[in-house]
Protein backbone atom coordinates (compact mmCIF):
# COMPACT_ATOMS: atom_id res chain seq x y z
CA UNK A 1 0.00 0.00 0.00
CA UNK A 2 1.44 3.35 -1.02
CA UNK A 3 1.76 6.21 1.43
CA UNK A 4 -0.82 8.25 -0.49
CA UNK A 5 -3.31 5.39 -0.24
CA UNK A 6 -2.66 5.24 3.52
CA UNK A 7 -3.44 8.94 3.69
CA UNK A 8 -6.75 8.33 1.89
CA UNK A 9 -7.63 5.57 4.38
CA UNK A 10 -6.78 7.84 7.31
CA UNK A 11 -8.89 10.64 5.87
CA UNK A 12 -11.79 8.23 5.27
CA UNK A 13 -11.64 6.82 8.79
CA UNK A 14 -11.62 10.25 10.39
CA UNK A 15 -14.36 11.49 8.02
CA UNK A 16 -16.62 8.65 9.18
CA UNK A 17 -15.73 8.27 12.87
CA UNK A 18 -15.79 11.92 13.96
CA UNK A 19 -19.18 12.85 12.43
CA UNK A 20 -20.64 9.65 13.88
CA UNK A 21 -19.31 10.56 17.32
CA UNK A 22 -20.76 14.05 16.90
CA UNK A 23 -24.16 12.60 15.92
CA UNK A 24 -24.12 10.23 18.90
CA UNK A 25 -23.31 13.18 21.18
CA UNK A 26 -26.23 15.17 19.80
CA UNK A 27 -28.63 12.26 20.01
CA UNK A 28 -27.58 11.52 23.59
CA UNK A 29 -28.47 15.10 24.56
CA UNK A 30 -31.75 15.12 22.60
CA UNK A 31 -34.02 13.52 25.22
CA UNK A 32 -33.06 16.14 27.79
CA UNK A 33 -33.08 19.32 25.74
CA UNK A 34 -34.52 18.48 22.34
CA UNK A 35 -32.38 18.04 19.27
CA UNK A 36 -32.40 21.59 17.95
CA UNK A 37 -32.69 23.26 21.36
CA UNK A 38 -29.57 21.68 22.82
CA UNK A 39 -26.16 23.24 22.62
CA UNK A 40 -24.66 22.07 19.36
CA UNK A 41 -22.01 24.74 18.83
CA UNK A 42 -19.36 23.42 21.23
CA UNK A 43 -19.72 19.77 20.11
CA UNK A 44 -19.60 20.88 16.47
CA UNK A 45 -16.43 22.92 17.07
CA UNK A 46 -14.91 19.99 18.94
CA UNK A 47 -15.77 17.68 16.04
CA UNK A 48 -14.14 20.00 13.51
CA UNK A 49 -11.06 20.45 15.70
CA UNK A 50 -10.85 16.71 16.39
CA UNK A 51 -10.97 15.99 12.66
CA UNK A 52 -8.07 18.32 12.02
CA UNK A 53 -5.97 17.06 14.93
CA UNK A 54 -6.65 13.39 14.17
CA UNK A 55 -5.82 13.77 10.49
CA UNK A 56 -2.59 15.63 11.18
CA UNK A 57 -1.53 13.27 13.96
CA UNK A 58 -2.32 10.08 12.04
CA UNK A 59 -0.59 11.36 8.93
CA UNK A 60 2.47 12.37 10.93
CA UNK A 61 2.65 8.92 12.51
CA UNK A 62 2.21 7.24 9.13
CA UNK A 63 4.88 9.48 7.63
CA UNK A 64 7.27 8.62 10.44
CA UNK A 65 6.81 4.92 9.74
CA UNK A 66 7.25 5.23 5.98
CA UNK A 67 10.62 5.61 4.30
CA UNK A 68 11.28 8.99 2.72
CA UNK A 69 11.13 7.59 -0.83
CA UNK A 70 7.66 6.14 -0.19
CA UNK A 71 6.29 9.58 0.68
CA UNK A 72 7.09 11.10 -2.70
CA UNK A 73 4.19 11.60 -5.08
CA UNK A 74 4.41 10.52 -8.69
CA UNK A 75 2.14 11.45 -11.60
CA UNK A 76 -0.29 8.62 -10.77
CA UNK A 77 -0.66 9.87 -7.19
CA UNK A 78 -1.34 13.39 -8.43
CA UNK A 79 -3.93 12.14 -10.95
CA UNK A 80 -5.69 10.07 -8.30
CA UNK A 81 -5.61 13.04 -5.92
CA UNK A 82 -7.17 15.27 -8.57
CA UNK A 83 -9.87 12.73 -9.32
CA UNK A 84 -10.77 12.45 -5.64
CA UNK A 85 -10.83 16.20 -5.15
CA UNK A 86 -12.99 16.68 -8.25
CA UNK A 87 -15.50 14.17 -6.91
CA UNK A 88 -15.49 15.94 -3.53
CA UNK A 89 -16.03 19.27 -5.26
CA UNK A 90 -19.15 18.04 -7.04
CA UNK A 91 -20.55 16.42 -3.91
CA UNK A 92 -19.90 19.55 -1.85
CA UNK A 93 -21.38 21.79 -4.55
CA UNK A 94 -24.59 19.82 -4.68
CA UNK A 95 -24.84 19.11 -0.94
CA UNK A 96 -24.22 22.78 -0.07
CA UNK A 97 -27.52 23.62 -1.72
CA UNK A 98 -29.33 22.14 1.29
CA UNK A 99 -27.96 24.63 3.86
CA UNK A 100 -28.41 27.41 1.32
CA UNK A 101 -32.09 26.57 0.92
CA UNK A 102 -32.44 26.19 4.70
CA UNK A 103 -30.98 29.68 5.16
CA UNK A 104 -33.33 31.12 2.55
CA UNK A 105 -36.25 29.51 4.33
CA UNK A 106 -34.95 31.02 7.59
CA UNK A 107 -34.60 27.64 9.26
CA UNK A 108 -33.06 27.48 12.74
CA UNK A 109 -29.27 27.81 12.83
CA UNK A 110 -28.99 24.25 14.15
CA UNK A 111 -30.26 22.76 10.90
CA UNK A 112 -28.21 25.07 8.69
CA UNK A 113 -24.97 24.39 10.57
CA UNK A 114 -25.50 20.64 10.66
CA UNK A 115 -26.47 20.45 7.00
CA UNK A 116 -23.27 22.29 6.12
CA UNK A 117 -21.21 19.99 8.37
CA UNK A 118 -22.84 16.97 6.73
CA UNK A 119 -21.91 18.41 3.33
CA UNK A 120 -18.26 18.62 4.35
CA UNK A 121 -18.32 15.11 5.83
CA UNK A 122 -19.91 13.63 2.69
CA UNK A 123 -17.37 15.36 0.47
CA UNK A 124 -14.51 13.98 2.57
CA UNK A 125 -15.88 10.44 2.47
CA UNK A 126 -16.51 10.56 -1.29
CA UNK A 127 -13.03 11.97 -1.93
CA UNK A 128 -11.44 9.19 0.10
CA UNK A 129 -13.51 6.43 -1.46
CA UNK A 130 -12.72 7.62 -4.99
CA UNK A 131 -9.00 7.70 -4.18
CA UNK A 132 -9.02 4.27 -2.50
CA UNK A 133 -10.91 2.71 -5.40
CA UNK A 134 -8.49 4.28 -7.87
CA UNK A 135 -5.52 2.88 -5.96
CA UNK A 136 -7.10 -0.56 -5.61
CA UNK A 137 -8.41 -0.97 -9.14
CA UNK A 138 -5.76 1.02 -10.92
CA UNK A 139 -6.08 4.11 -12.98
Amino acid sequence: MSFQEKRAWIYAAVAVVVPLAYAVTLLARAPRTGLAAGGYVVPLLIAVGASIVLNVTAETVAAGLAPREARTRDERDRAIGRRGEHAAFYVMSIAALVPLVLAMREAPYFWIANALYLSFALAAVVSSVVKIVAYRRGM
